[in-house]
């Protein structure tokens, strides 16, 4: 018994803070297709789609954010993934 209370007051509270998503808490911000440069800063330098639970965006607007990234792509607005090649044939060359 005494090793369960020691136990508990040794332990120390994290806090963890919140994300909030940006576009509840600006409503000026829009998502849009076009606007390429805010949503590249919503994907990784190798152009994948940065997930939820690390951009802080809530669930309507992940979704909203991913259409419109994939839209983006389609027209080539951002890339699909990056430039590098590394296959063999190419390092002889």
């Amino acid at each position: 018994m005494a090793y369960n209370d020691t136990f508990n007051y040794q332990r120390k509270r994290v806090f963890i803070k919140h994300k909030i998503c940006r576009f509840c808490a600006d409503s000026s911000l829009k998502i849009d297709y076009k606007d390429s440069k805010n949503l590249a800063a919503f994907t990784t330098e190798r152009g994948k789609i940065i997930p939820r639970r690390i951009s802080g965006n809530c669930a309507k607007h992940q979704r909203m954010l991913a259409l419109a990234i994939k839209r983006a792509r389609n027209i080539a607005l951002l890339p699909f993934t990056t430039a590098k090649i590394k296959t063999k044939e190419y390092r002889e060359l």
